[in-house]
């Protein structure tokens, strides 16, 4: 007569017995428990940080998109000599060529526009509020372009204003308690230069857009201006600072680079957003990796939960192994079965811990705000965070490695007590009963 297969039925039906065994009746039934909540917990936990952590990064990176260039094209620094003071100044490159050179970057396959940009810092004053600002000049197309900046739910004012003032973030408004047709005045330190020396320059504008683009330091620091306004107004005239590159796949824009410098000629740099962010980026990579390893620590304590039950199970039941084995049971079935009651754990845990994280995953955004109105505010501060959110993104890579992890830490940790009472002599189990 063959011997039945591995994991036949009668070897699932008696684990399952055992499992649900009263402490009475030789089983470890609060032991299971605390196995299986331990477990539910540890990938509840797993889960809901990865998720997190991915979704801040999302949400980090796409205010980056979002509100900047992917990359940027700018010649290298020179040196000049005022012929009226003798004084030797060093000013960033200018790009004369600007929409010749704008033009031919476009063209390049994988970038989908490019425009000439003016940057410079200024001091904005209102009454006897004043903050520090980055403005930059740009073209009214370029800035309706910019996704996070046009965003009509976060934003104030009319976009199609914009040539006849300036745009500012949220920040600055709230700071300088300034409004849609609210003047300012900007005082930029590089003024116009005189037989005196260099006169700061102060002008007024008034406000006609507010936005917000999702980022607490953009949002408090920059000021768009239109192009040629900010040519007069940062002594650029017929020249352009930078050309701003968007291409199709910013995850990938290193790539571009060598066909960037190509387009914009000897002399010429590129940086890109991820050279802007590397650190922060990197950062991010360490922390995750950190996290997966210390909540993989504690998946691993909770299944070692399941190797204390077992244990106890198999000494429980040392009397109806041995019965078992007498009536022609092998030890790999016996091994088995037991196998089979830590599995039983493991997997009800893991499932349990898997609808726990997800549930949790999806609602971090409402938990968050009730966080923050039971601390005022203390419990996600943007000042600090750098976003005004904190998002949540599941993956299904996330949950398949916590789910993995779980199962893989549950069967590992019940082969040693299954193994043990697979080699329980028959003779020494009943020799006492």
């Amino acid at each position: 007569m063959p011997s039945p297969a591995p994991f036949s039925r009668y070897e699932f039906l008696i684990a399952w017995r055992y499992l649900r065994a009263r402490r009475s009746e030789g089983g470890v039934s609060v032991m299971t428990w605390i196995s299986l909540i331990g477990i539910a917990l540890g990938v509840m936990a797993l889960i809901a940080t990865l998720a997190v952590r991915a979704g801040f990064r999302t949400e980090f990176v796409d205010t980056i998109l979002g509100a900047n260039a992917h990359s940027s094209v700018y010649m290298a620094p020179t040196s000049f000599t005022n012929d009226l003071t003798g004084e030797t100044y060093t000013q960033s490159g200018r790009i004369e060529d600007y929409d010749a050179l704008a033009a031919r970057i476009a063209d390049i396959p994988g970038v989908t526009r490019a425009n000439a940009l003016v940057r410079g810092q200024v001091m904005v004053t209102s009454g006897d509020r004043s903050n520090v600002a980055e403005v930059y000049g740009v073209t009214p197309e370029a800035l309706e372009a910019i996704p996070r900046i046009t965003d009509p739910e976060t934003s104030a004012g009319n976009i199609a204003d914009f040539p006849e003032g300036i745009a500012i973030g949220e920040g600055i408004a709230r700071e300088l308690a300034v409004g849609i047709g609210d003047t300012v005045r900007l005082i930029s330190p590089n003024g116009a230069r005189t037989a005196m020396g260099t006169t700061p320059r102060v002008s007024s504008f008034e406000v006609t857009y507010i936005f917000s683009a999702g980022r607490y330091d953009i949002d408090r620091t920059r000021i768009y201006m239109p192009f040629t306004e900010a040519q007069s107004y940062f002594n650029r005239e017929g020249a352009a600072d930078e050309i701003e590159v968007y291409v199709a796949e910013p995850e990938r824009v290193e790539t571009l680079t060598p066909a960037l410098l190509q387009a914009a000629g000897q002399g010429a740099l590129v940086w890109n957003w991820k050279d802007a962010s590397s650190s922060f980026l990197s950062a991010l990579d360490i922390e995750d990796d950190v996290m997966f390893v210390i909540l993989s620590v504690l998946v691993l304590i909770a299944a070692m939960n399941i190797t204390s039950g077992l244990v106890m199970l198999v000494k429980n039941k040392g009397r109806d192994i041995g019965i078992l084995r007498t009536m022609g049971l092998t030890e790999g079935a016996v091994l088995r079965v037991f196998f089979l009651c830590g599995a039983f754990t493991g997997i009800l845990g893991t499932l349990a811990g898997v609808v726990l994280g997800v549930a949790l995953a999806l609602n971090v955004e409402n938990i968050m705000s009730l966080l923050n109105a039971a601390t005022a505010g203390g419990a996600w501060q943007a000042e600090v965070r750098g976003i005004y959110k904190l998002p949540a993104e599941l993956r299904a890579w996330d949950v398949g490695r916590a789910v993995a992890l779980s199962l893989v830490l549950s069967f590992l940790v019940t082969l040693f007590p299954a193994r043990r009472a697979a080699r329980m002599s028959p003779v020494e189990a009943l020799r006492y009963e």
